[in-house]
């Protein structure tokens, strides 16, 4: 078996065999320890006494290396390169105890050649070994994290490669146009130097637009973040007791006395699958308090005001800032000063007109995120987006063949940045780092 190195060193980390625990945290009905790199078929063979037919599970009795039982399981040898990371795989399906588990993972450590994965290490490897491509892992770390339905539609196009795709037939288009530069070129010296074609221009012009359709889409943020609505308004407007009555618990304190809200509460909720974060803040007012711990808070709230997607406003009419929404928020106060008929009037302690809300906000956050099932750009993703379209927007006015030929190699460039032909690093540290240990 070959020696050991440490992780960070990429290229001798790939000849490295490693192990995790790839199933959920344990105890568990089943776990499930995965064993990928060139010594995971001598692993199996050392814990399980021989290989069992390639792709198919078998019953085996696993053994360390002093003979004791570890545990009684179905195991699967999966020779590379088709597997999950391109490389020989081994899984052996557990009893999901802890202790059986740890025992399992102790015998593996003690055999040469073999040591414990690091966070996101198989996924990385898949990509390193041509399995996925970075835009395809980036689907698959929005898979971990999805924690509502768009999350996970999003993320699974992602995966399964829709970017990806698109991606590939534009930089084909790329390298189409760059032929019919080079084609000029290679004429430019002779007496019947060829013009670029007529349909140049236009074709480029075709790509940049079809770059700004995806650019004009609802980004990731969004979608993983929540629809941010931001509660707004003087002391004592009601904004905790909506705040509570949004989320259906009690997470911020509500008292008849002015100024119970002195920080930012922030709490993120599904609301019929749809991601929101709801902010409740500090009572914005006018006049200067002496209190130092509420100029914090108010200057907070005024914080939360600029990154709000939409701003509910519980105060004075006319008076919160520029497309937000008028709350009537004290509908059974009688003796209230009722809003216009624009605004929305409600009442959190009784829920009159509380279902209205939510229905008016879950159709403002539908609008703001991707289609279901529809691709939504990372900021990563967007810039080098955007970076290509820019390039291609140049071509136009490139009176230049050479200068038209470096444009479209800067699209190029962008396009494969952004599918991980070319990439930095650190930059794979970033993604593969938000794995967990196993995946």
């Amino acid at each position: 078996m070959k020696p050991t190195s440490t992780p960070h060193d990429s290229g001798k980390a790939l000849a490295e065999t490693i192990f995790a625990l790839s199933s959920g945290a344990v105890p568990a009905g089943i776990a499930v320890v995965r064993v990928s790199g060139p010594c995971a078929g001598e692993a199996l063979q050392a814990l399980a006494g021989a290989l069992p037919p390639a792709r198919r599970a078998a019953a085996r009795t696993l053994r360390d290396g002093r003979g004791e039982v570890l545990d009684r399981a179905l195991v699967l040898w999966l020779p590379g390169p088709g597997t999950a990371t391109g490389e020989d795989v081994a899984e052996l399906h557990l009893h999901g105890g802890r202790a059986v588990v740890n025992a399992v993972e102790r015998a593996l450590a003690e055999l040469p050649g073999l040591r414990a994965a690091t966070p996101g290490e198989f996924t990385r490897r898949a990509f390193a070994n041509g399995r996925i491509d970075l835009a395809e892992a980036e689907g698959l770390a929005g898979l971990l994290e999805a924690e509502t339905e768009l999350q996970r539609r999003s993320a699974m196009a992602l995966a399964e490669g829709a970017l990806s795709q698109q991606v590939g037939e534009w930089r084909d288009r790329v390298l189409a146009l760059s032929a019919q530069v080079e084609a000029v070129l290679d004429f430019s010296d002779e007496e019947d130097a060829a013009d670029l074609p007529s349909s140049f221009r236009d074709d480029g012009a075709r790509l940049a637009e079809e770059l700004d359709q995806w650019l004009a889409r609802p980004r990731a943020t969004v979608l993983r973040e929540g629809y941010r609505v931001v509660l707004a308004g003087p002391p004592n407007a009601g904004k905790s007791t909506l705040f509570n009555a949004l989320l259906e618990n009690e997470a911020a304190i509500t008292s008849p006395i002015a100024g119970t809200t002195r920080d930012v509460l922030e709490r993120s909720v599904a609301v019929a699958g749809i991601p929101f974060t709801f902010v409740d803040t500090a009572g914005l007012r006018e006049d200067e308090s002496g209190d130092d711990i509420e100029k914090i808070g108010i200057a907070r709230a005024q914080e939360q005001l600029v990154r709000a997607d939409l701003v509910l406003w519980l105060g004075e009419e006319g008076r919160g800032p520029t497309g937000a929404w008028e709350i009537d928020a004290k509908a059974d106060d009688q003796t209230r000063r009722a809003k216009g008929e624009g605004a929305l009037a409600l009442s959190a302690r009784t829920g009159f007109n509380l279902d209205r809300l939510r229905e008016r906000l879950m159709a403002r956050a539908r609008d703001a995120m991707p289609a279901p099932g529809e691709v939504a750009l990372t900021e990563r993703q967007s810039a080098l987006l955007e970076e290509a379209r820019g390039a291609l927007a140049e071509i136009g006015a490139a009176g230049d063949p050479l200068i038209a030929a470096e444009h479209l190699r800067l699209a190029r460039s962008a396009f494969d940045r952004l599918t991980g032909r070319a990439s930095t690093e650190h930059m794979l540290d970033a993604l593969f780092g938000r794995f967990c240990i196993g995946k």
